[in-house]
């Protein structure tokens, strides 16, 4: 993909550390449509070979009340 970059382990390991303290207050994050262990968080990094990638959104973010965090899985055309 034009104009990306893999993150370093540090900076997965400094945004998993953000999620986790969002699911300690309360938000639900779901990754496919389903609340994962956190042990499996880390597949939100993964790239398939059909060049599909996660992508986040903040539910709730826009009105000021964070309801709940989704990982969806897109194709990048």
């Amino acid at each position: 993909m034009k104009g990306t970059r893999k993150l370093s382990e540090k900076e997965r390991q400094a945004y998993l550390e953000g999620l986790k303290r969002y699911h300690q207050k309360g938000i639900p994050i779901y990754i496919d449509d389903e609340e994962l262990a956190e042990s499996e968080w880390g597949k939100i990094f993964e790239v398939q070979e059909d060049g599909s990638f996660y992508m986040s959104d903040y539910v709730g973010a826009e009105a000021g009340c964070l309801t709940e965090i989704r990982f969806d899985k897109v194709k990048y055309r």
